[in-house]
């Protein structure tokens, strides 16, 4: 049994269960799914990791457990040693669909968060302009969201989401709805930024090269249940803030292993 003590997330034979739907539309409660099959790990403070798998194998739902948005049926998900029972407000979530106030500037969404906790309006205009120049928005802090393009928006998605100094950034497939070259370059920022937080990332993709660019370590998901398969340390985890790891001459290689190791029986 893995002890709380053992890492700043720990997941302790964590299963989760859906009701089965019917052809008529209801759920029938005593008819299950397992989404998630006893899912035991640990992520240590400071790592970047990645959940990687294929659509429907429970990396989601092992987010939204993680950021108290689900329940856990079985087993237990401690973060910092205390048992995740609901949302914590020193950790926050980054989404696909960017989630920004259409009526709000990017200033206004960036300030939102301090604005619920009941922050003045002084202080948390300076941490929003902080986070804003962090993410290179400087200069559209007073522009509406449909002036952005998709990547400024998932930029200022990410500072948002900065705003309370997180210590747990969840991530639920942030760069999926960009181009290739706007994916590639927040990427790139993203591990930019990361590095000056300090912050344990839990960062859910399908994408073998994503998983590479990004990780520390990556839990390699099957479906039918969820479960971890296996947990990999990144070969190039040491190369990916001194430049662009897809250039490096292992990279072709390691992502052929990653796949096979995806493709192949559990």
């Amino acid at each position: 049994m893995l002890e709380p003590s053992d890492g700043m997330v720990v997941y302790d034979s964590v299963s989760k269960f859906f009701p089965v739907r019917e052809q008529s539309g209801r759920s029938d409660p005593s008819h299950l799914m397992v989404a998630l099959d006893r899912i035991s790990a640990r992520v240590g403070a400071g790592e970047l990791i990645t959940l990687l798998g294929p659509s429907g194998c429970g990396k989601t739902t092992l987010l939204r457990l993680t950021a108290g948005l689900l329940a856990v049926d079985e087993g237990r998900i401690t973060v910092n040693g205390k048992l995740v029972i609901a949302p914590r407000k020193d950790a926050c979530m980054v989404f696909q669909n960017f989630g920004l106030l259409p009526w709000r500037t990017v200033m206004g969404n960036v300030e939102f968060p301090l604005e619920i906790d009941g922050v003045g309006a002084a202080e948390r205009r300076d941490r929003a302009r902080h986070f804003i120049e962090l993410v290179g928005l400087a200069a559209f802090a007073e522009h509406f969201p449909h002036e952005l393009s998709g990547g400024m928006q998932q930029r200022v998605g990410i500072a948002r989401a900065l705003m309370r100094k997180p210590i747990l950034i969840f991530m639920d497939e942030p760069f999926g709805a960009l181009d290739a070259q706007t994916r590639e370059q927040l990427q790139e920022d993203f591990l930019a930024i990361w590095s000056r937080t300090g912050a344990t990332v839990v960062f859910v993709t399908h994408s073998i090269d994503e998983a590479l660019i990004l990780s520390d370590r990556i839990f390699m998901f099957h479906t039918t249940p969820g479960r971890i398969r296996t947990i990999v340390d990144s070969p190039l985890a040491s190369e990916r803030l001194g430049g662009d790891v897809r250039t490096h001459p292992d990279f072709g290689k390691c992502r052929a292993e990653l796949r096979d190791m995806l493709r192949s029986e559990p």
